[in-house]
């Protein structure tokens, strides 16, 4: 049976990634799209999830629902020196030689429904059976959360991409961009008792793409899809380049690829929470990995992706995205 997917996202270059992994994964059927402020405004969220859709193709396409425009009690912190003004590395600038948007704005088909709302629609049609995959700000799930938390208890799996349980973050010294975001939905998500697996930083920040691999696979695959990846991870290299990486680090991508396969890790039950108040530790993950006996720690909220098959997870994204001609 396929894996039924509600994808709550901020697309992003690697958000979009992972879309088009889900795409072309025959293992599951995206049910549905939740937009949501994070790397961009949630108006521009939205739009890209639409483009990515327009260029994807997919045989049966989800359900998308514009989600929430702010977190839940902060102004919004976005990101468009990673991921360009636009989110997608500012496709809407490219032209064809004849003046042409290379990209024109797609038309959006919005479900009536807001994101939250649709989250618990689509729990309604597969209880049991659905996989949320979160891979921006929680203020989507924490929402759905408030308003009917019975219904969101017969998600099958919640997976995160989110928090630094060992290692530095990547927005602050201390704390990765989701749960800085919106420190508060994450904490809130945390302490929900909903079946999370947590796919922090200390997992994706092992898969990084190097611009040579992927203009290589690019550069054998027929698909017209590879034009649109091209051009939407120029601004992702560039950054990379700037801050020293060797690539683009797939972390919502990661997210995916476990989400599909949890065989490419191994989890551990921690209890993590998020620090709200902090002046310096905004949206730190804490997780609890002392030596002593379980009694005397509080129960886990979670199952945490402590290491990732890192070669096994690249293949499988290659392939899907970069099949080569036969």
């Amino acid at each position: 049976m396929a894996i039924r997917l509600l994808i709550d996202t901020d697309p992003g270059i690697d958000d979009a990634l992972a879309l088009l992994l889900a795409f072309r994964s025959p293992e599951c059927s995206v049910e549905a799209i939740t937009t949501v402020a994070g790397n961009v405004g949630v108006e521009r969220s939205t739009l890209n999830a639409f483009r990515i859709l327009e260029a994807a193709k997919p045989s049966r396409a989800p359900v998308v629902g514009r989600g929430a425009d702010k977190p839940l009690a902060r102004s919004l912190v976005s990101a468009p020196h990673v991921h360009g003004d636009d989110g997608l590395g500012n496709l809407g600038e490219l032209r064809e030689a004849d003046g042409s948007l290379r990209y024109p704005k797609p038309r959006l088909a919005l479900s009536p429904l807001d994101g939250p709302g649709l989250i618990l629609d689509t729990i309604d049609r597969f209880p049991a059976e659905l996989v949320l995959v979160a891979l921006g700000p929680l203020t989507n799930v924490a929402l759905a959360l408030q308003r009917d938390a019975r219904r969101m208890a017969l998600l099958r799996r919640v997976v995160i991409m989110g928090g630094a349980v060992g290692v530095p973050g990547n927005v602050t010294p201390a704390a990765e961009f989701n749960f800085y975001v919106d420190p508060e939905a994450a904490a809130q998500v945390l302490a929900s008792g909903l079946p999370v697996e947590l796919v922090p930083l200390d997992v994706t920040q092992s898969a990084i793409l190097p611009r040579s691999v992927l203009e290589q696979r690019l550069a054998m695959c027929p698909d017209p899809l590879a034009r649109f990846i091209t051009d939407m991870t120029q601004r992702g290299f560039q950054f990379a380049e700037e801050i020293g990486e060797g690539g683009i680090t797939l972390h919502d991508p990661v997210a995916l690829g476990i989400a599909l396969a949890p065989s490419l890790t191994h989890f551990e039950s921690l209890h993590v929470a998020v620090e709200c108040e902090g002046a310096l530790t905004r949206g730190v993950s804490v997780a609890d990995r002392r030596a002593i006996p379980v009694g005397r720690k509080a129960p886990a909220t979670c199952r945490v992706a402590r290491w990732l098959r890192t070669d096994a997870f690249l293949d499988l994204f290659l392939n899907r995205l970069c099949p080569a001609s036969s």
